[in-house]
């Protein structure tokens, strides 16, 4: 028997057929699902000096269990002293297991770290039935160890959903348990 991810077990017994009925599609293809979560993080201070590129590179690794990329900028911008193909920043794309995973750990052990926590902003849909979710601090995920980090910055996460309305992404997201704040 081959390991399955608890959200995504959850998501066949008891999410799907939730949804399928509060919706009411004809077709189980239709309802939304998550399709990847993608973590990234601008290094403008990169410019500068190139070794905070290495440690993001290394602490979404050791976040998202899977190996960051480097995100290069497309053109010069003389004002910042930056060149077309420096290094500005880092970003991962989590699917299939790891993306269950990653959320999980995210639900569970993450969110509940952040000081004066009372639910995530329900405004970063944007229309098309993905949300965005902009994390100041990396030193709540427990697998970062808060004496190695040299310096504090934030990360974004977009969840991208096949659903056509942000109310069915909502709909998605609160039953996998993402908290929203109430309005």
């Amino acid at each position: 028997m081959s390991y399955v991810p608890r959200l995504k077990e959850e998501y066949n017994s008891k999410i799907l057929p939730a949804l399928r009925e509060e919706y009411s599609y004809s077709n189980t293809m239709e309802v939304p699902r998550l399709k990847k979560i993608v973590l990234s993080r601008g290094v403008g201070a990169a410019i500068a000096d190139k070794k905070l590129i290495d440690h993001s590179i290394e602490e979404f690794s050791m976040i998202t269990g899977q190996k960051a990329v480097q995100t290069m900028s497309k053109k010069d911008v003389a004002s910042f002293k930056l060149r077309k193909g420096m290094p500005i920043g880092v970003k991962v794309t989590l699917r299939g297991y790891r993306m269950y995973e990653f959320l999980d750990r995210l639900i569970t052990s993450a969110l509940p770290r952040v000081r004066d926590f009372n639910g995530i902003n329900p405004d970063g849909f944007d229309g098309r039935g993905n949300y965005n979710l902009g994390i100041t601090e990396q030193i709540i995920f427990p697998e970062i160890n808060i004496d190695k980090v040299n310096r504090i910055s934030g990360m974004d996460i977009s969840f991208v959903t096949t659903a056509d309305t942000d109310q069915e992404a909502k709909s998605l997201l609160t039953e996998l348990g993402l908290p929203f704040k109430k309005k």
